[in-house]
């Protein structure tokens, strides 16, 4: 169960109240992410949120900033997506008052000191530059690229070295008193909280701050009209591909059938792709699959490191698999135990006092609303074998396959030539 309370100036506060537990977690979403910038801005709002945390006049330090939290047991942290930036900081129940404090004062009085931006702009590019040197990161970065066309949805939360490099103080000021606004804002708390002191302390830090009007993000669009290769040459020891088509967004009504059909695909150690691909072929170590659902559009990706002699036969089983989930109906006690599997790894989620900040947060900023667990198992369990049956045939079709490819390859051709899932079922 949640409450909820709207300020005057729109900013909105969830509480969950957890009476037996010993913590409380304070969540506080923006409605901002990679996909509100263009190219010159890409990467501002990741930018951002790195400065939020080198320090207020109350806290002058990154140093003090991080010992005000670590220095009561707890924790803090803050992450960038495309469509939202999230803080949240995790302390002792009985530290919940000094945890507002902290993150409030970062939101509301950060100093972005010039030494500070360029210092962070090296440890931006560093981070930037990680990508390159891991395979694994590279290659997912690619096939959103490559599925979305480079569009905002499809581009690299941090950016582009230029636009990394060229963001300006002034830039980051900017942005953010823009969209750091409390109409744009979800402040969710869970622990052993109560709403009414909650709302007090959320309305004295931020109930004067004013709402503002930005732009929506650029509406994102699927054009595909044949299957896509993109292949990254690199030395490596071992092939990192990705295996792509579109799918739904988190609006759409068989939103639930597409997460199912990716945990009986990719989940888990008794998933298709895992008992297949490592243990029946020994293809792969890592072998997984997950979605990606937005406002307006989605995706469906497959993921996996092998051999570099052995990464054609990869992508065909990959394939495969996927065609099968359109070939034949799941069987009833496979889609049992991935419907199982689905509920109980959401409830195990919302034991501790973050997950069950992050559930409400996440879902009042993104849909407005918030659905309940048994809501959500209730779906899950309405999924019939034939809905997913029906959606892979509209998803797995030819023109809509993606490919990436990172690894010591140079000719497209053998690869072009295994993007169809013809041979998987036999259709044209």
């Amino acid at each position: 169960m949640y409450l909820k309370t709207v300020l005057d100036n729109q900013l909105r506060i969830v509480t969950n109240e957890m009476p037996n537990a010993r913590s409380a977690t304070i969540a506080i979403y923006l409605g901002v992410g990679s996909r509100y910038e263009n190219d010159a801005e890409g990467g501002i709002s990741h930018f951002i949120e790195h400065m939020l945390f080198k320090g207020t006049d109350k806290y002058p330090t990154a140093r003090e900033v991080s010992e005000a939290i670590e220095g009561v047991g707890g924790v803090m942290n803050a992450g960038t997506a495309k469509e939202y930036t999230v803080y949240w900081t995790k302390v002792p129940s009985f530290h919940f008052e000094t945890a507002m404090e902290v993150l409030s004062d970062i939101l509301l009085h950060s100093k972005f000191r010039s030494d500070d931006v360029e210092r962070e702009r090296q440890v931006i590019v560093e981070e930037w530059n990680m990508t390159f040197d891991s395979p694994s990161d590279l290659v997912t970065d690619r096939i959103d690229e490559l599925v979305w066309d480079r569009q905002p949805i499809g581009r690299n939360v941090l950016g582009s070295l230029e636009s990394i490099k060229s963001i300006s103080r002034d830039d980051l000021v900017h942005f953010k008193d823009q969209h750091y606004a409390p109409n744009h804002m979800v402040v969710s708390v869970a622990g052993q909280i109560e709403h009414d002191r909650v709302v007090e302390m959320i309305t004295e830090k931020f109930g004067s701050q004013k709402p503002s009007s930005i732009m929506p993000p650029t509406v994102a669009r699927n054009e595909q009209v044949q299957p896509k290769l993109d292949l990254y040459f690199k030395e490596t020891e071992q092939a990192n591909f990705c295996v792509a088509v579109p799918g739904l967004p988190y609006t759409h009504p068989d939103r639930f059938v597409q997460s199912l059909m990716d945990t009986v695909l990719g989940h888990g150690m008794s998933s298709r792709l895992f008992l297949n691909i490592r243990e029946k072929q020994g293809l792969a170590y890592d072998v997984h699959s997950y979605s990606n659902q937005y406002r307006d559009i989605g995706s469906e990706v497959v993921y996996a490191g092998v051999d570099t002699s052995r990464v054609e036969a990869s992508v065909s089983s990959v394939l495969n698999e996927l065609a099968s989930l359109r070939r034949e109906p799941v069987p009833a006690a496979e889609l049992t135990k991935a419907k199982e599997y689905s509920k109980g790894r959401l409830v195990l989620g919302l034991e501790d006092s973050r997950g069950m900040a992050t559930w409400s947060g996440a879902q009042e900023l993104l849909q407005g609303s918030i659905m309940t667990v048994e809501e959500v198992m209730r779906l899950i369990d309405e999924v019939s074998a034939s809905d997913i049956q029906r959606l892979a045939d509209r998803m797995f079709v030819d023109e809509q396959i993606s490919l990436a490819v990172v690894g010591p390859y140079k000719d497209e051709a053998p690869f072009r030539e295994l993007l169809t899932f013809s041979d998987g079922d036999g259709r044209d």
